[in-house]
């Protein structure tokens, strides 16, 4: 019996030919694998970015948009603590314009901390304006702002804006809503809701530092 050999047969040509083209094709395709992982990797960091983007845009708050503008003048002729003020008179002050109601809670969490600036910043040029826009129709009623503001020492000017004239104007959606105002009357912060109390006087001292 013959051994047989440890290596194996030579193939014929057309076999080796065949071989070749198996690892070419082989090769074409591992390349066209790589190439199609590398595309629908792309495309999904791509689709992530666009949806990120989107939700931003879609989440874009209104206020946002009014950095850098001037302030506009408050469109009420009722106003309590005050007569009417103009943002023209006010040149020279750093103002802050909050919208609030009596009726709402996140707006009394904050109504301590604005009450405070007021009180400690009014000398050094701030003027606090609590513009009132309610949510309810007991709000609307006069005598219940008055009564509010009473009960609990609301001493800065609040214009009345029953028909949210003022809170078109300057964009607004939200109650709390803060918006600091430079000697310029240019709109340099907003501060939407509670909290960022720290920021918040922070940005008044910069405001009232500028010359």
């Amino acid at each position: 019996m013959s051994r047989r050999s440890r290596w194996p047969s030579p193939l014929p040509a057309s076999e080796v030919e065949k071989g070749d083209i198996g690892r070419i094709r082989g090769m074409s395709g591992m390349q066209e694998f790589r190439m199609l992982r590398q595309t629908y990797v792309s495309l999904r960091w791509l689709g992530i970015v666009v949806v990120v983007l989107l939700v931003g845009w879609l989440t874009l708050r209104p206020a946002d948009a009014m950095i850098g503008k001037p302030a506009p003048d408050i469109a009420n002729a009722t106003w309590l603590n005050s007569a009417p003020l103009r943002m023209a008179d006010l040149r020279g002050k750093v103002v802050m314009v909050e919208f609030w109601t009596f009726g709402c809670y996140n707006c009394r969490n904050v109504e301590p901390y604005v009450k405070e600036w007021h009180r400690h910043y009014a000398d050094q040029g701030l003027v606090v304006i609590g513009v009132h826009s309610p949510e309810f129709s007991h709000e609307r009623k006069i005598e219940n702002v008055k009564w509010y503001m009473k009960e609990h020492d609301i001493r800065f000017p609040v214009p009345i804006d029953n028909e949210f004239s003022t809170w078109n104007r300057y964009g607004n959606r939200y109650w709390p809503a803060m918006y600091l105002i430079d000697k310029r009357g240019i709109i340099r912060y907003v501060r939407i809701g509670e909290g960022g109390y720290g920021e918040t006087e922070l940005q008044i001292q910069a405001l009232l530092s500028e010359r």
